[in-house]
């Protein structure tokens, strides 16, 4: 069994971004199998759903012991996801797995999931001003079952009939139907409930697609170890910064979906960031932090206590 160390190392990136995010996984991992290492679009996808079942337990097995897991949300969210998976699966068979009709389908997923992000920017911006914090406890939040099974269902048909796309989704949906929680407490919440999603999913690959057993291998090596990574930190992480990253991967995944080619994709992300790192310096001016009193606004973009002089502040952050 041949073991690629290019796979690996690309499997590595994108486990991080999923335990990070708990979105992305089939969005950025079955185009990169396809596109940079040649391999067929059903190997790519069956081969990823397999891996998948190894890799998904460890970051959600992370956010158990963290706490960061409502198995009630879960519980009502795999209700209707694991059915509909099937029922995906089984109209994509009456289709004759037609192209078309998958292209039809990833392309408003994209659509949906670029609105997605650009709201999820919207309501960042908002709660700042407004100064409101998701301070919410994940095993206090009021489940609301028939909402949280339409996630659920939409996410589960999601993927028996394009086999990605469910992760990155859910999460946005979640964002906002339980808005007062943070971001870290919903990627536990969505990785867990994708455990048995992506074990229906597998099982339908080994039995009607074609597992290339190495691919899966190589997948497995390279994204078990940094899913645990990622999903360590983003159990730890404020959710100011675990929000932006999974804004970030969602709006990857949109441009992915609408049909964006390799090359352009790779020149839009790298120009979102650098917009992102110019907004961001524009916005805290670190070159302003030798005056006599640091300002609010920067205070508190540096995680800083408000209206301290900057002294003390430059002090506190060399302790650190």
């Amino acid at each position: 069994m041949h073991v690629d160390p290019y796979i690996v190392l690309g499997s590595a990136v994108v486990g991080f971004l999923v335990g990070l995010t708990g979105a992305g996984g089939g969005a950025l991992m079955t185009p990169m199998l396809i596109l940079l290492f040649g391999i067929k679009p059903s190997t790519a996808i069956s081969s990823d759903l397999v891996a998948a079942v190894f890799m998904r337990p460890i970051g959600a097995g992370v956010h158990i012991a963290k706490k960061t897991v409502n198995f009630r949300l879960v519980g009502w969210m795999v209700l209707g996801s694991v059915p509909m998976a099937f029922l995906g699966s089984w109209l994509l068979q009456q289709m004759g797995h037609a192209k078309t009709s998958q292209t039809t389908i990833e392309k408003a997923l994209g659509a949906a999931l670029l609105i997605g992000a650009a709201a999820m920017v919207l309501r960042f911006v908002l709660d700042r001003r407004s100064g409101q914090k998701r301070a919410g406890v994940v095993h206090g939040v009021e489940v609301r079952p028939v909402p949280t099974v339409l996630i659920g269902m939409l996410g589960g048909i999601v993927v028996g009939m394009t086999s990605v796309g469910s992760g990155s989704l859910m999460i946005v949906l979640l964002l906002f139907l339980y808005p007062m929680l943070g971001a870290n407490q919903l990627v536990g919440t969505d990785l867990t409930q994708a455990v048995p999603l992506t074990i229906a999913a597998a099982l339908g690959a080994l039995a009607f697609g074609h597992v290339e057993f190495s691919v899966t291998t190589s997948i497995i090596i390279g994204s078990v170890p940094a899913v645990f990574v990622g999903s360590y930190l983003s159990s730890h992480a404020p959710d100011r910064y675990i929000r932006p990253a999974i804004t970030f991967v969602i709006f990857a995944s949109g441009l992915k979906y609408i049909g964006l080619g390799t090359t352009a994709l790779g020149w839009t992300l790298c120009a979102t960031l650098l917009l992102v790192a110019v907004v961001y310096l524009a916005y805290v001016r670190p070159w302003r932090a030798g005056v006599d009193t640091m300002d609010d606004t920067t205070a508190e973009a540096l995680g800083e206590p408000t209206g301290q002089p900057a002294s003390v502040a430059a002090g506190s952050a060399d302790l650190e």
